[in-house]
């Protein structure tokens, strides 16, 4: 079994997370929920590269009507992120925030993958209503970004 991908299924057994790998892949299927919500989540090695690479994904694909709109909320988001970043598929219209480090020689041990995942489901919860909101019509992106900023 693969070094990297092995410590990542210790860690995700030892939190008491339900996933599965997907065949023929370094990558493992999770779900998480939060904000009335529940979206798929991904762990990838680069065994290789020595990378992990972990995804939030949006629950929904954002209408070509609503792209626009959505690109600018996700710009504003990024441009305050500390930790990851909002990617958004122009062509089928994912939303997914990601969280990955670059290990060269380091090992992926059981902190440093807790603080590439929380962080990474805790901001995706935070976003979604925001997200859904514009997808919606019901608020601009300047007018979300506001009100996110503003919650602690």
């Amino acid at each position: 079994m693969e070094e990297m991908l092995g410590s990542v299924l210790e860690f995700f057994q030892s939190e008491d997370w339900s996933y599965s790998r997907l065949e023929g892949q370094t990558v493992i299927k999770l779900v998480s929920t939060a904000a009335n919500s529940r979206w798929n989540c991904f762990a990838q090695t680069r065994e290789e590269q020595r990378q992990f690479i972990f995804y939030s994904v949006y629950p929904d694909n954002v209408p070509e009507e609503r792209l626009a709109a959505v690109s600018e909320f996700l710009t504003r988001a990024n441009f305050g992120l500390i930790i990851g970043n909002f990617e958004l598929d122009l062509d089928d219209g994912e939303i997914r925030f990601k969280t990955s480090i670059d290990l060269k020689e380091a090992s992926l041990t059981s902190g440093l993958l807790k603080q590439l995942v929380y962080p990474n489901v805790v901001t995706m919860g935070r976003y979604i209503p925001a997200i859904q909101g514009i997808i919606q019509g019901q608020q601009s992106p300047l007018e979300a970004i506001e009100a996110l900023e503003m919650r602690p």
